[in-house]
C-alpha cells in the first residue's frame, strides 16, 4: 500500500530528527547519537512488524537505516546540535508531532491488513507511535514522554480509532488518511501549546 510507504517515510525521517535533538541534550558521542536516532525513528515499527507476524521492514530494506543515516548527517552539517533548547524549539515539537501521527497512521493500517480487531489496530497505531521513543528514554534512564507529555499517546490511539472507523465504513483512502493526518498534528500541537493534560491521581 503506497499510503503505507509514505507514512513509513515521514514517520522516519520526524523521529530520527527528534531522537537526534534528544541524543544531543544528553551529550552521547557518535554512537549514542545514532543509537537513539535509530531506536526513536525504528523501534516501534519492528515491535509493529513482530506483533503483525511480519518480518521487520528495517531488516528487509535498506531504506529506513539509510533515511536515518542521511538525517543524522544533514543535522550535523546544518550545526543542530549547537543549538540551545532543543526540546522546546518549534522544529523539534513539529518533528515530534510528525512522527507520532505518521507512526500511528501506518501501525494501524498494518493492523488492518493483518485483519486485527479493533483493540488490535488501535493498539498496534500506539506500540507504533511511542515504541521507539520508549526504548530511547528507558535506555537513557529518562521517564518516557508517553508517561507525562500533553494527549501524546491519547493522539495515537484516536488515530488509530478513526482509521479503523474508516475502515467500517468503507471510506479508507488518500482522503481520509490525509484528514486524519491533518487532525492528529492539528490536536497534538493544540495539546501542546494549551497544555492539555489527562486527569491525574491526586494523593
Amino acid at each position: 500500500m503506497d499510503e503505507l510507504l509514505v507514512a513509513e517515510i515521514i514517520g522516519t525521517v520526524a523521529f530520527a530528527l527528534s531522537g537526534f535533538y534528544v541524543a544531543v541534550k544528553e551529550k552521547l558521542d557518535l554512537l549514542g547519537v545514532f543509537i537513539a536516532s535509530f531506536l526513536t525513528a525504528l523501534g516501534g515499527g519492528i515491535v509493529r512488524d513482530t506483533i503483525a507476524d511480519r518480518a521487520p521492514y528495517t531488516f528487509t530494506h535498506l531504506m529506513p537505516t539509510v533515511l536515518v543515516i542521511a538525517v543524522i548527517a544533514l543535522s550535523i552539517v546544518l550545526r543542530l546540535h549547537q543549538k540551545d533548547e532543543i526540546e522546546k524549539k518549534f522544529y523539534f515539537i513539529v518533528s515530534d508531532t510528525l512522527g507520532l501521527v505518521s507512526f500511528s497512521i501506518s501501525g494501524a493500517l498494518v493492523g488492518l491488513q493483518a485483519e486485527f480487531n479493533f483493540f488490535g489496530v488501535i493498539l498496534l497505531a500506539l506500540l507504533t507511535a511511542v515504541g521507539g521513543g520508549v526504548m530511547r528514554d528507558i535506555l537513557l534512564n529518562r521517564v518516557p514522554i508517553l508517561l507525562t507529555s500533553e494527549f501524546y499517546g491519547t493522539v495515537a490511539l484516536m488515530v488509530g480509532v478513526l482509521l479503523f472507523g474508516c475502515n467500517v465504513l468503507g471510506i479508507l483512502g488518500v482522503v481520509s488518511l490525509m484528514v486524519v493526518f491533518g487532525f492528529g498534528v492539528a490536536l497534538r500541537l493544540l495539546a501542546y501549546y494549551k497544555q492539555w493534560h489527562l486527569p491525574k491521581i491526586r494523593e
